[in-house]
């Protein structure tokens, strides 16, 4: 057991310094809103100065629409909130600055030769894209937008520079962007693999203290039985006196006391994983699922359960999906799903299966039936955890799972 507890060690401190996929898309985002208030703010006074090269308004707008986005992902990395939402309007948005540009410009010549200011935040923009995107996607946008940029730059609404320089212009943007892009593909690649392997090590590990508790039990309750309960039996079978019988009710009481509390002392996981790899696990299971649900994943990052915890809830978690797709649709109608999962502070998560399917009644479900009663409430309760299940005839229904209990009202 010594060595099982030494290696569970040792992978919990590999796994608290090593680099994960959710910590990866946090500095990436995080970066990403940083560098764009700082280019933002660099390219401000050019972008004033070029106002009268527009349509009036049209400077001030631009401005607003592309700083705005900036520093609203900013906010979100910050706030570790829709991130991929905020990069990808902004890319968009920066895309379509780029194509109207030319049809803005309405003095060419108040430009005097000079770049648009939109040349300077290109590299934001692809990096958003990288953010955003999968990789197919994010490296045609990369090469895509500086090829516009440099077309544009041909023209008078561009400066109307020669051909070499437009083509060193786009160059220089496609490598910047090509060069965030190999970047964070090849942590988020890393990460990834090193959250696999975390994983599967964590189940091996999980697996043998498991076996090796089981084993530990066995030995005590066999000691317990031969120590306690033969030696009950034996003196109640030679029991004739009264105070003899007495005396063999007692030690019966004592002996039950015991085994009871050698059954409540049962074996416990020895380690925590991250909320990340339930994610991981809840979404391959639905890939074998024949109905869609919509996935909400909110503050995964930094949450840590009990591996028993994470079994209760994966387990728990299919069950009642696996629920609203035998009893929830009803003919005539579509039926959404959506599984919610949301980390609580360091060491909570809450999950809720919800469907606006055919419902139920709560007093009508016969006792035989095992699933909501067992499989969901009485599992969770036995984790440590708690179940509510609220559903009406005709109104669908919300199964909210919760570790520790206190969890789904923020106490942890």
């Amino acid at each position: 057991m010594a060595a099982v507890e030494w290696r569970v060690a040792r992978l919990a401190t590999r796994r608290r310094t090593a680099v994960t996929r959710a910590q990866v898309e946090t500095v990436s985002g995080r970066a990403l809103g940083l560098f764009g208030l700082v280019f933002g703010a660099q390219t401000l006074p050019l972008a004033l100065a070029q106002s009268s090269a527009l349509i009036p308004g049209a400077g001030a707008a631009l401005m607003a629409v592309l700083y705005g986005t900036m520093a609203t992902l900013a906010v979100a990395s910050v706030a570790k909130v829709a991130v991929r939402g905020a990069a990808l309007a902004l890319a968009g948005l920066y895309a379509l600055a780029l194509l109207v540009w030319p049809l803005l410009v309405v003095d060419p010549a108040a430009l005097d030769g000079q770049a648009p200011w939109l040349y300077y935040i290109c590299t934001v923009a692809t990096a958003a894209a990288v953010i955003a995107l999968p990789v197919p996607g994010a490296t045609a946008y990369t090469i895509a937008i500086p090829i516009l940029y440099g077309i544009i730059r041909l023209f008078p609404a561009g400066g109307q520079v020669n051909g070499l320089l437009a083509v060193l212009d786009a160059m220089y943007a496609v490598i910047l962007g090509v060069a965030v892009l190999v970047i964070i593909t090849m942590l988020r690649q890393a990460a990834e693999a090193v959250d696999t392997a975390q994983e599967g090590a964590l189940q091996r590990y999980d697996l043998a203290a498991r076996q090796h508790a089981t084993e530990n039990e066995r030995v005590k309750v066999d000691a317990l039985v031969h120590d306690s309960v033969l030696t009950t039996l034996l003196s109640a079978a030679a029991a004739a006196s009264p105070e003899e019988q007495a005396l063999a009710a007692r030690m019966a009481r004592d002996a039950i006391n015991r085994l009871d509390e050698a059954g409540a002392s049962g074996p416990r996981a020895l380690e925590n994983v991250g909320l990340p790899v339930l994610v991981r696990r809840l979404r391959a299971a639905l890939t074998t699922f024949s109905a869609p649900f919509t996935v909400r994943v909110v503050n995964a990052g930094g949450v840590e359960l009990p591996v028993e915890a994470v079994e209760a809830l994966y387990t728990a978690s299919v069950q009642a999906m696996v629920n609203s797709m035998q009893h929830a649709d009803e003919p005539g109608r579509a039926t959404r799903r959506e599984l919610r999962i949301r980390g609580v502070r360091a060491g909570g998560c809450v999950i809720e299966i919800a469907d606006n399917g055919a419902g139920f009644d709560r007093s009508s479900v016969p006792d035989e039936r095992l699933g909501l009663r067992v499989s969901i409430e009485e599992r969770m309760a036995n984790a440590g955890g708690s179940a509510e299940i609220v559903s009406a005839p005709h109104h669908g229904a919300t199964i909210t799972i919760a570790w520790p209990a206190g969890a789904s009202g923020g106490d942890v």
